[in-house]
C-alpha cells in the first residue's frame, strides 16, 4: 500500500501497524485512514502510545498504539512476560505462573485470552478465570496461589468505549515504581508481536488452568472468618433490614449474593435492569456509582417500591462500593466515600475488638490516601491505633500494607474517598464485595443494638472524634496544555521575589480572608511545612498535585486524574471533638472551595466543564 504522510516517523508507524496487526477490524481502520490521507488522526493514534499509569493501561478501544486493541494488548503482555523472566529467571520461579481475569466489557475476554497465549508461549503457566470476575479476585489469587503477577482486564467505571489492563505484582498489590517504568521499557523493547502470540490454540495447553472454583470458595471462607460469629448469629440472621443492590451492569451480583449468604444476611433485592454484565451500560450515563443520585435512580425506585431503607451499589468491576440510606423524611442520602470510610474504619476496629478482646490496638493500622478524609486519623489518635497517609490510589495503600504485614503489624482498614475500601488485608486492593458484606452487617448490628441508622452512627462518630466536613468534585479539561497552564499559574500567584523560582504560591484566597499556612506540591517535591522544604511523600512530575493547608484548619488539594480528563479538588475542615457548629464549618469550607475554583482553576477563562451532578 503506497502512502506518504509527509512524516517519515508516521509513515514508519503506519507500515508497522499494517504489518503487525492481525485483527481485521482494527487493521482496516488504519488502512482506511491512510487511504483517506487523514494524517492528523493517524498521528494522534500512532505517534504516541498508551503508557503504564495507574497500575496499568486504560484507554478507548480503537485501532492505534495510543488505544486499547489486540495489538497493544499483545505488545503489553510480551513486555510484561519478558520483564517477569528477567526478575524470575529460573524454571522453578517461572512455574508459579500468572493469573488473569476479565470483566464484562467488550473485548475483555479476548484481551485476557490473547495475554494468556503470550505467557504460555514463554512457558509461563497461566491461571485464567473461565468467566467474568470481580477485580479483587485477581490480587486475591496472586496472593493465595503465590503467582508472579496478575492482570485484570477492566476499565472499571469508565465509559463503554474504554477498556484497561490492571497489573498486580508478586506481592499481590498493584504495581508501583520502578516496576511500571521497567515494564514500559520492556514493552518498547518487544513491540513486534510473535506469530504465536496470536495463536489462541495455545489455550488448550496443559499449562493453563481455571482457578475460579478454588478461589471463589476460599475467598468466601476467608470473608466469613472476618465477620465476628456473634454478629452473624445474633444480628444478621434475624435482621428486619433489606438491601437493594445494583451491579451497575457489571460483574458484582453473583459475588455479593454469595457474600450475603456466607454472612447469613438477608438476600439482596437486585435492580433487574442492572443485575447482569452489559457492555452497553444501557441505563446509566456513566457506569460509576461515585456520581451519586444520577447513577442510583433505578435503585431508589426499586427501594421505594419494596420498602428498603438501604441501597448498596458496586461499580462494573465490583471493586468500589456506594451506599444510600433513606432518612426519616423519606429522602435519600448518598454517603460520600469519606463518610463510608469513617463508618467502615470504626467498624473494622469494632470487629477486631469483638474477635480479639484481649489484644492491644497499638500494632493496628488504619490507612487512607492523602486526598481522603482524616477522620480515620482522628479515630486512631483517640483509640490508640496508628494511622498512615499515602499517595492517592490503592497501589500505594496496598504496597504500604505489604510492608506493615512484613513487620508483623495488623492492617485493619484502608480507604480512599473515591468509594474504595480494603477491609482486612485478605485482598490487598479495594474490594466492593467484602465492603458490601461488612457495611450490611454493620447496618444490621446498629439497628439491633442501638436502633441507629448509618447516618445516626456517623453523627455519633463526629461527636466523639470531631466533625469532619468534606467537599470533593472535579472539572473536565480535555486539553493537557490547558492543565499545564493552570498549574503553572498557581505556582506563580504569590508576591514576586518572596519564593524561589517555581515556588511562588498564593498566600491567601478570598481577598485575603483565608490565609494559607503551608503548601505541599507533590509534582515539584516542595513542602513548606518541612524544615528542608522537601515533601516526605513520593513525588511525580508526570501528574499535578498541590495541597494548601490554611490557618483556619482547612486542607484543600488540587490534582489531575491518572485515568480521566479531570482536574479534581478535595477539601476538608476538621473540628475538635465536641465542637457542635457543624453548619458553620460547612459554610466556611463551601465558601473556600468556591474561592479556590474561581481564583485558581478559573473555569470560565479555561473553558472547564463542571461535574454535572
Amino acid at each position: 500500500m503506497e502512502f506518504d504522510s509527509g512524516s517519515a516517523e508516521l509513515n514508519q508507524r503506519i507500515a508497522e501497524w499494517l504489518r503487525w496487526d492481525k485483527n481485521e477490524k482494527t487493521l482496516e481502520e488504519i488502512r482506511v485512514l491512510a487511504k483517506r490521507g487523514d494524517w492528523k488522526v493517524l498521528g494522534d493514534r500512532l505517534l504516541q502510545r498508551l503508557t503504564f499509569g495507574t497500575a496499568g493501561l486504560r484507554g478507548v478501544m480503537q485501532a492505534g498504539f495510543n488505544a486499547m486493541n489486540d495489538l497493544v494488548v499483545i505488545q503489553s503482555a510480551q513486555g510484561l512476560a519478558k520483564y517477569l523472566l528477567q526478575c524470575y529467571p529460573t524454571a522453578e520461579e517461572r512455574s508459579r505462573g500468572v493469573v488473569l481475569g476479565y470483566d464484562g466489557r467488550y473485548n475483555s475476554k479476548r484481551f485476557a485470552e490473547l495475554s494468556a497465549c503470550v505467557f504460555l508461549n514463554e512457558n509461563i503457566p497461566v491461571w485464567l478465570y473461565s468467566r467474568t470476575v470481580a477485580t479483587p479476585f485477581v490480587p486475591f489469587a496472586v496472593l493465595e496461589l503465590k503467582c508472579l503477577a496478575g492482570i485484570m482486564v477492566t476499565a472499571s467505571h469508565n465509559p463503554k468505549e474504554d477498556n484497561g489492563y490492571k497489573v498486580y505484582w508478586t506481592n499481590s498489590a498493584q504495581i508501583i515504581p520502578p516496576h511500571d517504568k521497567n515494564i514500559q521499557t520492556s514493552i518498547m523493547e518487544n513491540l513486534e508481536p510473535l506469530e504465536t502470540s496470536w495463536n489462541l490454540e495455545l489455550l488448550l495447553s496443559d499449562k493453563l488452568n481455571d482457578p475460579y472454583d478454588q478461589m471463589v470458595e476460599l475467598y468466601f471462607r476467608k470473608l466469613q472468618a472476618n465477620v465476628p460469629q456473634p454478629f452473624i448469629s445474633d444480628y444478621n440472621t434475624v435482621s428486619p433490614l433489606r438491601f437493594v443492590y445494583s451491579a451497575m451492569h457489571g460483574v458484582g451480583y453473583p459475588f455479593v449474593v454469595k457474600a450475603f449468604e456466607c454472612a447469613r444476611l438477608p438476600a439482596v433485592i437486585a435492580v433487574p435492569e442492572q443485575r447482569d454484565p452489559d457492555p452497553e451500560f444501557r441505563t446509566v450515563k456513566f457506569p460509576n456509582p461515585e456520581e451519586g443520585k444520577s447513577s442510583l435512580v433505578l435503585s431508589m425506585q426499586l427501594a421505594n417500591e419494596t420498602g428498603c431503607d438501604v441501597i448498596l451499589a458496586n461499580d462494573p468491576d465490583a471493586d468500589r462500593l456506594a451506599c444510600a440510606e433513606k432518612d426519616t423524611k423519606g429522602e435519600w442520602r448518598v454517603f460520600s466515600g469519606n463518610e463510608l470510610g469513617a463508618l467502615l474504619g470504626w467498624w473494622a476496629i469494632r470487629c477486631y475488638r469483638e474477635q480479639y478482646p484481649d489484644r492491644s490496638l497499638s500494632d493496628c493500622y488504619l490507612i487512607a490516601s492523602t486526598v481522603s478524609s482524616k477522620m480515620c486519623r482522628s479515630i486512631a489518635n483517640v483509640d490508640g491505633l496508628n494511622f498512615i497517609e499515602t499517595l492517592t490510589g490503592f497501589k500505594w495503600m496496598g504496597n504500604e500494607s505489604v510492608e506493615l504485614l512484613s513487620q508483623g503489624k495488623t492492617v485493619l482498614f484502608a480507604f480512599e474517598e473515591a468509594i474504595g475500601f480494603m477491609f482486612s488485608p485478605t485482598v490487598l486492593d479495594k474490594d466492593g464485595v467484602s465492603a458490601a458484606c461488612h457495611l450490611a452487617t454493620m447496618a444490621c448490628y446498629l439497628r439491633a443494638t442501638s436502633n441507629q441508622s448509618l447516618a445516626d452512627k456517623l453523627n455519633e462518630l463526629y461527636d466523639i472524634y470531631g466533625f469532619h466536613c468534606t467537599f470533593a468534585s472535579y472539572h473536565f479539561c480535555y486539553e493537557p496544555p490547558v492543565i499545564e497552564r493552570i498549574f503553572k499559574r498557581i505556582r506563580n500567584l504569590g508576591p514576586a521575589g518572596e519564593c524561589t523560582e517555581g515556588q511562588n504560591y498564593p498566600q491567601s484566597i478570598g481577598g485575603g480572608r483565608f490565609k494559607i499556612a503551608d503548601v505541599r506540591d507533590l509534582t515539584t517535591g516542595y513542602d513548606s511545612s518541612q524544615p528542608d522544604g522537601r515533601a516526605v511523600l513520593p513525588t511525580s512530575k508526570s501528574s499535578q498535585m498541590i495541597t494548601f493547608s490554611f490557618e483556619n484548619g482547612a486542607v484543600v488539594t488540587l490534582r489531575t486524574s491518572g485515568t480521566e480528563p479531570k482536574i479534581k479538588y478535595y477539601a476538608e475542615m476538621c473540628a475538635q471533638p465536641g465542637q457542635r457548629d457543624w453548619n458553620g464549618s460547612k459554610a466556611t469550607l463551601r465558601e473556600m472551595v468556591d474561592c479556590i475554583v474561581e481564583e485558581l482553576l478559573q473555569p470560565k477563562e479555561n473553558n472547564l466543564t463542571a461535574r454535572s451532578d
